[in-house]
């Protein structure tokens, strides 16, 4: 069992969770999260936010449930944490920007600490959350509100881009990466997917990711694919 340092509202339905406890990971990685018995049925897997000597950090949205639950809990509550799991995003060189859309901004913060001098990029469809824990990390910062983020990314200018948000947001990012293979660069550009889970290990099925070889698990297979795997559907 865990135990829940601090657990802020940020903003409506947003929270900054801090858990304590020797929990590590690497960046794009996710847990699940548990702070009940029976009901929900399911655990709520959360990407890691971020990681330090205390335990582990996430950023989340109320949508259902399991996450009313969460933001509920008080300091010294006690919770379930089973992970980490995935396979996130990779340790790259080169230059990097981190595209980050609503709460899709959760793992990119863990990415911003590893991969130093970022390109960073957040999107927000009303208030913003977090803008000025990533100021200070990012080489050059781009906030937009109200409006498409992706506006602002010339995907040519980048070796590495690394992308979280809502399933048309990702979409867009896929396309503009095969239009900057046309205009002459195209970059590894990489999506962490934001698929329902159940078990986190990939036994359960439920968390299938359409791909060209076929379908994947968003959880043991990624939650994050290159752009040009991934097969999305309207």
């Amino acid at each position: 069992m865990a135990t829940v340092i601090s657990n802020e509202r940020l903003t409506d339905g947003v929270y900054h969770l801090r858990v304590e406890g020797n929990y590590g990971g690497t960046m794009g990685q996710f847990y699940m999260l548990r702070a009940w018995g029976a009901y929900p049925l399911l655990s709520r897997p959360l990407s890691i936010h971020q990681v330090n000597d205390n335990g582990v950090e996430f950023l989340y949205h109320v949508v259902g449930e399991g996450t009313k639950i969460l933001a509920e809990l008080e300091p010294g509550a006690a919770l379930e944490l089973e992970g980490p799991f995935g396979n996130g995003f990779p340790a790259v060189e080169g230059k990097v920007a981190l595209i980050g859309g609503g709460i899709g901004i959760a793992p990119l913060y863990y990415s911003a600490q590893e991969l130093p001098q970022s390109d960073i990029y957040l999107g927000f469809s009303r208030e913003p959350f977090r803008v000025e824990a990533f100021r200070p990390l990012a080489a050059e910062l781009t906030v937009n509100v109200g409006g498409l983020v992706l506006d602002s990314v010339d995907f040519t200018s980048y070796d590495h881009i690394f992308v979280c948000g809502p399933q048309p947001m990702l979409k867009a990012a896929q396309q503009k990466s095969i239009a900057a293979e046309a205009a002459g660069k195209r970059p590894n550009v990489y999506l962490s997917l934001e698929n329902r889970m159940a078990c986190g290990i990939g036994a359960c099925l439920v968390c299938s990711v359409s791909c060209r070889d076929g379908q994947r698990k968003a959880c043991a297979d990624g939650p994050v694919f290159l752009a040009e795997e991934v097969v999305f559907h309207d």
